[in-house]
């Protein structure tokens, strides 16, 4: 069956006869941002009646992500990336010696980072290898602080289950931290689940880089304070601070400084154009696509390390083997976009491919395959 693009390839800024398959790691511009950042400009441009303005739209963008999310909006704020957030939440902790915190040994250096720069730190990381949510659940014991998860892998695209680390973590008073940068703008997304969680924004999203978000859930935190702050993370204008400070009382307070304001209104405009179509039909539409490169993969002698089940993977086909590189290359050659690092090739779907990607990437690999075989 001949899947078509869900989205109009004409909306975004894809060159002509190149395939677009690398959703993972950036996507495609749509051109309605050339509207919205021209409005930033605008509005930057207007004094103080335009800063009222930038401040309306950092109000619609936490609206529209809360809406995306399941949350309300005001659980929503921004920082510059996932790893400041991350960092954000750490420094906020009062760590004990013994202390440890739990995640998957391939977990993205965003979230695991921050906690391994700390120099002295009196916690310990705890790595569950091979990958798994049951594996990570099963590090866990009563001085599990944290644990560090995402939803989907940037290595091999699979999807975890969030619910068993949920459980793991409520069982011993642990904060659950997810990671929804690879899933967010095509899978449905509850952020319920979750004490904290962030996402980037050039994605699924389909925004760009400077802002990223930053969930606070209040429900299930309600007396949660970040250790530093700054004059936007405070709840009023005050001259003076021998008083002391007060916070702002939702997740802005994650925002220390100015948000990325131009950012913002790319983000609002990308969501306006993702409001259009159901989470539910990108997420059957790119997984259309996914399950079909797996079986053509597997005509091709190709073992890809996606699994193969769409209940656990996301909008990704990755392979990993040495020639990974060679062949991301040779797709390049043949104007297929595609992704390469950390030994694996990867490709990735959004709503503006179809099956006439497939058929290319598919030729492309049996192409570089003849050469590598010649």
């Amino acid at each position: 069956m001949t899947v078509h693009p869900l989205f109009d390839p004409r909306d975004f800024r894809i060159p002509e006869g190149v395939s677009h398959v690398c959703a993972a790691g950036e996507t495609a511009f749509l051109r309605r941002h050339d509207e919205a950042y021209g409005r930033y400009v605008r509005d930057k441009s207007s004094g103080a009646r335009g800063r009222a303005a930038q401040e309306a739209q950092v109000e619609r963008a936490r609206e529209q992500v809360a809406a995306l999310w399941g949350v309300p909006a005001g659980d929503i704020g921004w920082v510059g990336c996932v790893a400041e957030g991350v960092s954000l939440v750490l420094e906020s902790i009062d760590w004990r010696p013994g202390d440890n915190i739990c995640a998957m040994a391939t977990e993205y250096p965003s979230l695991v980072a921050p906690f391994l720069a700390r120099r002295d730190a009196p916690y310990q990381l705890r790595f569950a290898d091979p990958a798994s949510a049951a594996g990570v659940a099963a590090r866990v014991d009563d001085r599990t602080r944290v644990i560090l998860v995402s939803y989907v892998s940037y290595l091999n695209g699979e999807r975890f289950d969030l619910g068993p680390l949920r459980q793991a973590a409520d069982a011993v008073g642990a904060l659950l931290i997810v990671d929804f940068t690879q899933a967010s703008g095509y899978l449905p997304i509850d952020a319920e689940v979750a004490d904290f969680a962030f996402s980037a924004s050039y994605k699924w999203m389909l925004g760009m880089t400077g802002v990223a978000t930053a969930c606070w859930n209040r429900r299930r935190q309600p007396d949660w304070a970040p250790a530093t702050a700054g004059w936007y993370s405070l709840a009023n204008d005050n001259t003076r601070f021998d008083a002391g400070i007060t916070l702002r009382g939702d997740a802005l307070r994650f925002t220390r400084g100015n948000p990325a304001h131009a950012s913002l209104y790319v983000l609002s405009s990308a969501l306006d154009y993702l409001a259009r179509f159901e989470a539910d039909a990108v997420q059957a539409h790119v997984q259309a696509l996914t399950t079909d490169l797996l079986g053509r993969l597997a005509g091709l002698g190709i073992e890809p390390s996606t699994p193969a089940d769409p209940a656990r993977h996301g909008a990704s086909v990755c392979v990993a083997r040495a020639d990974a590189r060679a062949l991301h290359e040779a797709l390049d050659r043949e104007q297929v976009l595609t992704w390469n690092g950390r030994g694996r090739l990867r490709i990735s779907f959004h709503g503006y491919n179809g099956t006439a990607d497939v058929d290319r990437v598919e030729a492309g690999l049996a192409k570089a395959l003849a050469e590598v075989m010649a």
